[in-house]
This record gives structure tokens, sequence and C-alpha cells, in this order.
């Protein structure tokens, strides 16, 4: 726990001190200008005097990142409360020691964050990256993925806040599509190679449902008349504060899909659901999803029910790009319908 700790404030000093590195490019070298004249030059020049004073950490490339790192936090990140003040004193190239702001990831996490272009979407990042304890390569795959994009909750900052009559739906806390190309599966599977492959990548799998997951059971056997059913994965989310079941289904989303894990789900609420918990939620991850099926079959049903898609592979960055400007547009809609209502 020490060591890890030490770990955390030499990270945090690291990053700090190259903050303060690029800070003084800008204002001091640059003038304040966000590019200078004789910028290429300028690098190269830097980078030199600095390896030759410093050593190792200060190539070309390093000393560009740096410059950029400081653009892109130029609001500068306080100490943490219950942080020890004294991670943010560092010595600064000129020599001196210098309060300077701590940055709670490591310079690898933010030399990923960099790769970002879209701000909202550098700060979702990073946000969940120091939230969820992601490791670098945990981040690098999680955008990758674009799990951004594909977040339903995070799509909705870029409109409008959340207000207190329009609070966040299950339908935003479990994303779309699930991407699960770490399963490594081939082009042809059953439903309990899927089963087991996402039992042994649960980590990975917990990760991509959102962080807020927890696992409970697996093959969970309940008892309905004479017969017996089992539910493939039982999970529990945390701010939902609800057991979450999923089926596992290869191919198309039916309406008697639906009409199984209603069943499932009224099972659940009578005999797993325990005192201060909601209502649970069914989550059916299926190959293939018809719009209008999932529309009519899960409408108007007693429990909440959702239908997922998983893909393989990762997903395509033109396609979540539309979604996203879809996604915009609706929820600008619904944003002027209610100010009209008002």
């Amino acid at each position: 726990m020490a060591r890890r700790g030490a770990a955390r404030e030499v990270n945090s000093i690291i990053a700090s001190a190259y903050w303060e590195v690029g800070r003084r490019i800008v204002q001091e070298e640059q003038k304040g200008r966000e590019k200078a004249g004789y910028g290429e030059r300028l690098m190269d020049r830097l980078s030199s005097d600095l390896m030759a004073r410093f050593g190792r950490g200060f190539s070309r490339s390093n000393v560009f990142q740096m410059r950029q790192f400081y653009l892109a936090h130029l609001e500068i990140v306080q100490t943490p409360s219950g942080q020890s003040d004294s991670a943010g004193i560092v010595q600064t190239p000129s020599g001196k020691l210098q309060q300077l702001p701590a940055f709670p990831l490591s310079w690898s996490h933010y030399v990923r964050l960099l790769t970002v272009q879209d701000g909202a979407a550098r700060s979702f990042y990073a946000s969940e990256a120091l939230r969820g304890g992601w490791s670098v390569r945990q981040l690098d795959r999680q955008i990758a993925s674009q799990f951004f994009e594909r977040s339903k909750a995070a799509r909705r900052t870029l409109v409008a806040k959340s207000k207190p009559d329009d609070e966040i739906s299950p339908d935003d806390h479990i994303r779309d599509p699930l991407v699960l190309e770490f399963l490594n599966l081939k082009d042809e599977y059953s439903e309990s190679e899927l089963e087991d492959a996402l039992i042994e990548h649960l980590e990975k799998f917990l990760l991509e449902l959102g962080g807020e997951f927890t696992f409970i059971a697996r093959q969970k056997r309940l008892r309905v008349g004479d017969q017996w059913y089992r539910v493939d994965l039982l999970l529990f989310h945390r701010r939902l504060r609800c057991l979450i079941l999923i089926d596992l289904k290869l191919g198309r989303f039916t309406h008697a899909d639906a009409g199984q894990m209603n069943l499932y789900l009224n099972y659940a609420t009578q005999h797993w659901t325990i005192e201060g918990e909601n209502p649970p939620i069914g989550l059916i991850l299926c190959s293939e999803r018809n719009e209008a099926v999932a529309h009519y079959a899960l409408g108007n049903l007693a429990n909440k029910v959702l239908a997922r898609e998983y893909k393989l592979t990762l997903p395509e960055e033109s396609l979540l790009v539309q979604e996203l400007a879809a996604t915009r547009r609706s929820l600008q809609i619904r944003s002027c319908a209610k100010s009209d209502v008002h």
C-alpha cells in the first residue's frame, strides 16, 4: 500500500513538473501564443538544452507533448483534499522549488489523453480513468472503442445539464452497442461459449458495461411452477441500486426474448430483491436487434427490459459520429419541447 502511494505521488510530481515545462514554453518562450513563428527550431533547441541539463525524458516529442499538456490544462488543477501539500512541490527546470498543481493520473495517462481532440471527451475519459482507477492499457482500450460516443449519459451532457425533473434513466447507464472484441471469439460460437468467454474476461466485461456493475452469479436458477429456468448472468448496479439480469442471445432479438425476461424479472422482484433496492432490470444482449421489434416488444412492460447489441470488433468511427449527431439533434428537440411546455 505504501509503495503504491509513493508511486502515485511520484507520478503526480512528474506530471506537475512537465506541466510547468509546458507553461514556461508557452508563457516565456512563445510570449503566451499557442504557436511561435519559429516553433520547430524552438522545440529542437529546448529539447537539446533540457537533455543536456537533465538527461533523458526531454526528447523533442516529449517537449512538444509537455507544451500540449499545458495548453490542454490551462485551468490549473488544485491539489485534491486530503492529499499531502508536498505532492505539489517540485524542482522546476530552473532549479527552483515551486508549488505546482497536482495531477492525479500518471504522465502516460495524460499522453494518451492528449490524442483525444474533443475537449469534452478528453475531460470525460480523464474523470472516468480517475474514478475507475483505469490503467493506461484500459484507458487506451476505452478510447479506441469510443466509450464516450457510446455512453448515452456522457452524450447528454453535450446538450444540457441534467435537471431535477430529467434524471438519467437506466437506458442511459448501459451503453449501446457493447463492444466485446477482447473475447476473441471466432465466427461460429454457441451461447455457452459466449458466456464462458465473458466469465473468463469478467474484469474487461464489467469495465465495458460501465464501471458501476458488480458480479453476483452465472446460471442463476429459478423455479416457476414445475419448471426450472436459468438467468445467464446476474449483476448489481451500484448507482441504480438494483439487480441486472442478463440474457445472452445469438442472432436476432425477438418478442419471445422480452416475454421470457419479463418472467425472470417478476420472479426476481419477489424472491431476489432485498429491502432498499429498486426493482430489477433485464438486459438482453443480442448480436442483432431490429428497432421496430424492440419498440413494440419492450413497450408498456410492467418491468424495465433493455435490448442491446454486442459487437465482437471495434466499431467504425464514422458510424458512431453519425449516432452522436443524431443523439444531439434528438436531445435538442426534446429540450425545446420542454421549454415550450414550461
